[in-house]
């Protein structure tokens, strides 16, 4: 039934690419992506895609550059191997927070990457919740931004109860999503206002919104150096709230995130694996991987057999 259909994987997140083609019942393609002494990257495709519809698993996560090219030339390779259809299945966006100019002389990182997956020849992308989603709008092909909600919501739903519950945005730009996430939970709202300091770092002011005495869990989509969340944590804290878990979909976890959640107020954080943990796991108890391969498999037959993928976008 999938005969036409090829899924490649760089170094990234092969564990992903490898349940996405359990699911869909293929077998991962056979692709050597390596290094020169020179640290150039070199791709060798072992097997014909002349005509195949081809799906590149990569996320741009750290470190970004090097995970980046070897989506490009995995591209490029795929392209001048002859295939029919290239689409980049990037479940983590790299560069995504440089959306816009925030200074002048500053430039739009995400829109320059936009602009380089474009020209190496992918004719459509499948991405996982974009830190901004005008990012659909950097692209000049078809873009399907879809989001780990259901899978956040799916094991929220059996390991907490909605009584007492409140869902918390760390900041005022995730309320939408928070509001959205409690309504199907069945739990109430609160906001963290908080004050940027500069890159990777915030200080949070006050709490938006009744906590006392409830299970709040905060709502985001990444976890970086995990400073927000933390001091969002202890900001609950005060405010009298019993239990505190944060609920995200990339874990990116660089600096000091690990040592900080190791030793912060949270109980647990619930995140996807659209960024590869398993060192991760074994120095942070409190991590709670689930899988996105399900809802990636899915959007991948629908675009296979060009069949609607909208039903997917909640």
């Amino acid at each position: 039934m999938l005969e036409r259909m090829r899924i490649f994987s760089g170094n990234s997140n092969p564990e992903l690419a490898k349940k996405i083609c359990d699911k869909l019942g293929i077998a991962l393609g056979r692709a050597n992506v390596a290094t020169f002494s020179d640290g150039e990257t070199r791709v060798e495709i072992n097997e014909n895609v002349r005509g195949m519809d081809v799906f590149i698993v990569q996320s741009t996560c750290p470190p970004v550059n090097n995970n980046c090219m070897e989506l490009l030339i995995l591209m490029d390779a795929m392209k001048r191997a002859s295939a029919d259809r290239i689409t980049a299945v990037i479940p983590y966006y790299g560069y995504a927070r440089q959306d816009r100019k925030v200074a002048p002389r500053a430039p739009i990182t995400a829109k320059l990457v936009a602009d380089l997956i474009t020209t190496a020849g992918a004719n459509r992308v499948l991405a996982m919740d974009l830190h901004a989603g005008q990012i659909q709008g950097f692209f000049n092909i078809p873009v399907d931004n879809l989001f780990a909600t259901p899978v956040l919501l799916d094991y929220v739903k059996r390991a907490y109860s909605s009584e007492n519950m409140v869902i918390v945005s760390p900041d005022t730009g995730g309320v939408e999503r928070a509001r959205a996430f409690a309504k199907r939970v069945g739990a109430t709202l609160a906001i963290i206002d908080k004050r940027r300091e500069g890159p990777n770092e915030s200080q949070v002011m006050n709490i938006i919104g009744n906590v006392k005495g409830k299970k709040v869990i905060i709502l985001d989509d990444m976890i970086d150096t995990a400073g927000t969340v933390v001091q969002g944590a202890e900001a609950l804290a005060r405010d009298g709230a019993v239990e505190v878990s944060v609920c995200a979909t990339h874990a990116v976890l660089s600096g000091p995130a690990i040592d900080r959640i190791n030793s912060s107020e949270v109980k647990e954080v619930i995140v996807t694996d659209t960024i590869p943990q398993m060192i991760i796991t074994e120095q942070c108890k409190k991590l709670k991987i689930l899988s996105v391969a399900v809802h990636l498999s899915e959007a991948v037959r629908r675009i296979y057999y060009n069949d609607s993928v909208s039903s997917l976008f909640v």
